[in-house]
């Protein structure tokens, strides 16, 4: 079994067109993103998935290694899906879905996101989230939370801010998912064969058609944010937290 990254990027975007080249203290965004996974101890392998080969080119200059995959992808899931085709990845395989817009990735928080499928061979699906603190982000419809069950595995996921508090008693924690996502190769199969659910059309979540078809997403709660790039705002956001 093997533990390996795929980035998926493409060059059009209709918020930021062209975002993974975008510079960041002077490199493309693609080049931190690619080179920060690459310090994950856990990895046995980083590609990018790109449907443009500027980008391709970009990640080759810092020595790494990008596959050129299909234009015609309607996700993220499907590219990384493609590019495990490429590979040949075995079935059970693990593939760590990085967003090609996270330039500030926290390598450590790759082994955690990874470890519920080391530990259990029946999960399918893996993610992360953190915990939030500021009112304004719990009703931010672009940080999307989630509720968990006690043993740790998602709920739900959702733009509004879940759980509803009505007082009086405590308010209950709230949890922001972050982007990442760890397949089993076979799943990662599965999954993309399935078709969007009703959910997922609404609230426009990806990751809750594997809910709707009732597979399990372990979440693991970590200290570890990863902030991701939508606008240009957010490039110059991050651009001064990496200086």
């Amino acid at each position: 079994m093997k533990i390996i990254a795929i980035i998926p990027a493409r060059y059009d975007s209709t918020r930021f067109p062209g975002k993974p080249l975008a510079l960041i203290a002077g490199k493309p965004m693609i080049q931190h993103v690619y080179l920060r996974a690459k310090k994950s101890n856990i990895l046995e392998k980083v590609v990018v998935a790109t449907d443009d080969l500027r980008i391709k080119e970009a990640v080759e200059t810092v020595g790494g290694e990008a596959i050129l995959t299909r234009k015609e992808h309607t996700c993220g899931t499907e590219r990384i899906a493609e590019a495990a085709e490429i590979l040949r990845l075995a079935e059970d395989d693990i593939v760590v879905n990085i967003q090609g817009d996270q330039p500030l990735l926290e390598p450590a928080l790759i082994e955690e996101l990874v470890r519920p499928l080391l530990l259990h061979t029946d999960i399918p699906m893996a993610t992360v989230a953190v915990s939030i603190f500021r009112e304004e982000e719990k009703n931010d419809p672009n940080r999307v939370k989630v509720v968990l069950n006690k043993e740790g595995f998602a709920l739900y996921f959702s733009r509004s801010p879940i759980p509803y508090h009505r007082p009086p008693g405590e308010s209950p924690p709230y949890f922001r998912h972050i982007g990442l996502y760890a397949y089993r190769r076979d799943f990662l199969d599965t999954f993309i064969r399935l078709e969007p659910g009703i959910l997922e059309k609404a609230e426009k979540l990806e990751q809750l058609r594997a809910l709707e078809y009732g597979y399990p997403i372990a979440v693991t709660i970590t200290k570890y944010d990863c902030p991701e790039v939508d606008t240009p705002e957010d490039l110059k956001r991050v651009e001064e937290m990496i200086k």
